[in-house]
């Protein structure tokens, strides 16, 4: 924004521009300190300043740093979500397969792994919420650490969780007849 531009702000406008500039630097920490990039500042900041509008209520100067605070941790988890689905949308299902199904298999192999594949997805399903989520973070090829970022979660509770998750889901598919020695049965 030029400096002539700001002189003909209407006066709501300028009490956004003075509070956005106000809890820039404080929005921009809540960010680094969530993971986001440098690059990805500026959309936190243009968030906060799109919410802080939008839940006006005639005035800005009676906003307080709490309300700021929460807003920003929100649209920075926002940030963060569409940064998510932005990695998933480009990666259809069946790419992001562990294995790829092989073209010169036969069709009784491939519809062998596919069958596989469903009954491993379905176990993962069943596992509780927190070891679901770890395993399949791990499953797709994320280290422990950055799923401990990503979920905004301990080590040693990443850790725990999705050695649990993994133990849990060899116990349902070998109680299915899935496992390392049962292929050659």
């Amino acid at each position: 924004m030029s400096p002539s531009s700001s002189r003909s702000l209407d006066p709501e406008s300028a009490e956004l521009e003075a509070l956005v500039a106000r809890f820039t630097q404080f929005a921009s920490r809540i960010g680094r300190d969530r993971g986001l990039a440098p690059s990805e500042l500026d959309e936190l900041v243009q968030e906060l300043r799109v919410r802080l509008w939008q839940a006006r209520n005639g005035h800005f100067n009676n906003v307080s740093a709490g309300y700021v605070r929460r807003t920003a941790i929100s649209a920075a988890l926002d940030v963060i979500r569409r940064r998510r689905t932005d990695r998933n949308v480009a990666l259809p299902a069946e790419e992001s397969a562990p294995h790829p199904i092989a073209t010169n298999a036969r069709p009784d192999e491939l519809f062998e792994r596919q069958d596989l594949a469903a009954r491993v997805a379905r176990a993962v399903d069943g596992l509780a919420a927190p070891r679901r989520a770890a395993v399949r973070m791990y499953l797709q090829g994320y280290p422990r650490e950055e799923i401990a970022a990503l979920l905004r979660w301990s080590e040693a509770k990443t850790r725990n969780l999705l050695y649990r998750g993994l133990a849990d889901l060899r116990a349902v598919l070998r109680a299915e007849g899935i496992g390392p020695g049962e292929a050659a049965t």
